[in-house]
């Protein structure tokens, strides 16, 4: 069954994307790239979200395919819009190995003989268009799937809630980088909640339970569970854009550090004594691969890898634990308990 699930997601992220390309004729060459390369930004990846609500819609009984597919389609292309969007934010012109969205108009504009300012006014545009074409379709995709109005209004009702929140984290997540030296650890977490928790966790396991009629107590219990486990992969996240692979994440090791995020790494590294000679390289947009390494090391040699490590690693523990302690199925806590496997060797994304 999930194989037919994946089969029939990647159908009908296809026909969206086929189906945007065909209402485009007739505009401009570059109004047709944009659809073409909001495509390939949705290429990749685990399609974690999905997963989840899959897991959460088959453990609660759920049967009908068809359905399924079209919200996890939804949930996917709110995560592909809120990806581009956070490169836009973050400055960034690559993922996952090659050029995103704002890098191939950029790239597009220089070859045309734009100026360097013009060049990167294009590729912000259109990183900001490409966002709003897939929020706005993740949306459209909940509100004219087949489930009862009802269940229609309750899905939209959590759609709504995941960005209002996760718009707030990630605006907080900007602040923060302003103003480094009064951020605690507390709000550290709190902007990961908002920024990831929600619509990353608790959003495709609640849908997934609403999605197959799961009762209202059920429902709310998976959103603690959504909110621990969401936490833990922000921590884990947060890892990966300081020591993780390029190759896997797909995304420079350098755009955190440049762009002076303040990540539960940055929190602690403020309270040891090697915040001293961390801090001016933080934020500083010229930072080479030579001075991040010397950060990766003093980060290492602080503690502040280990104990974000550690609290990753308890906030997904507790996940699972809580899954288990309010008696949810097998099945769901298995993908749950698989998924934070992933989390913890660095895999997922």
């Amino acid at each position: 069954m999930a194989t037919t699930y994946r089969g029939g997601l990647r159908d009908e992220l296809d026909r969206f994307v086929g189906e945007g390309l065909r209402r485009a004729v007739g505009q401009s060459a570059d109004a047709q790239e944009l659809w073409r390369q909001l495509g390939h930004a949705g290429r990749g990846g685990k399609k974690l979200r999905p997963a989840l609500l899959f897991a959460s819609y088959d453990c609660f009984g759920g049967k009908d395919m068809e359905l399924v597919c079209e919200v996890g389609a939804a949930l996917e292309l709110l995560h592909t819009a809120f990806v581009i969007h956070d490169d836009v934010i973050d400055r960034d012109v690559v993922r996952r190995g090659s050029s995103n969205v704002s890098g191939f108009f950029t790239e597009r504009a220089r070859a045309r003989g734009a100026s360097e300012d013009g060049a990167v006014t294009l590729g912000v545009a259109a990183g900001v268009l490409a966002g709003d074409l897939a929020l706005a379709s993740a949306i459209q995709q909940i509100a004219m799937c087949e489930a009862s109005q009802e269940t229609t209004r309750q899905l939209l009702a959590l759609l709504d809630d995941a960005v209002r929140v996760s718009a707030a984290g990630e605006l907080d997540d900007v602040v923060t980088s302003l103003c480094r030296s009064t951020v605690t650890m507390e709000q550290v977490l709190a902007i990961a909640e908002q920024k990831t928790a929600w619509y990353s966790f608790r959003l495709p396991l609640l849908a997934g339970a609403v999605l197959a009629g799961a009762p209202q107590g059920t429902v709310d219990q998976l959103a603690v569970v959504g909110r621990l486990a969401g936490i833990g992969f922000q921590l884990v996240d947060d890892l990966r854009g300081v020591f993780g692979d390029e190759a896997e994440t797909g995304k420079s090791v350098l755009s955190d550090l440049r762009e002076g995020k303040m990540t539960a790494l940055i929190a602690h590294a403020r309270t040891t004594s090697a915040w001293d000679r961390i801090s001016p390289h933080l934020g500083d947009p010229a930072l080479t691969a030579a001075a991040a390494a010397t950060v990766r090391d003093l980060l290492e040699a602080c503690g502040s890898r280990r104990y974000v490590e550690d609290l990753a690693e308890d906030y997904l523990k507790q996940a699972v634990d809580t899954a288990e302690h309010v008696g949810l199925e097998p099945s769901l806590l298995t993908e749950i308990g698989r998924l934070t496997q992933r989390m913890m060797r660095s895999d997922a994304a």
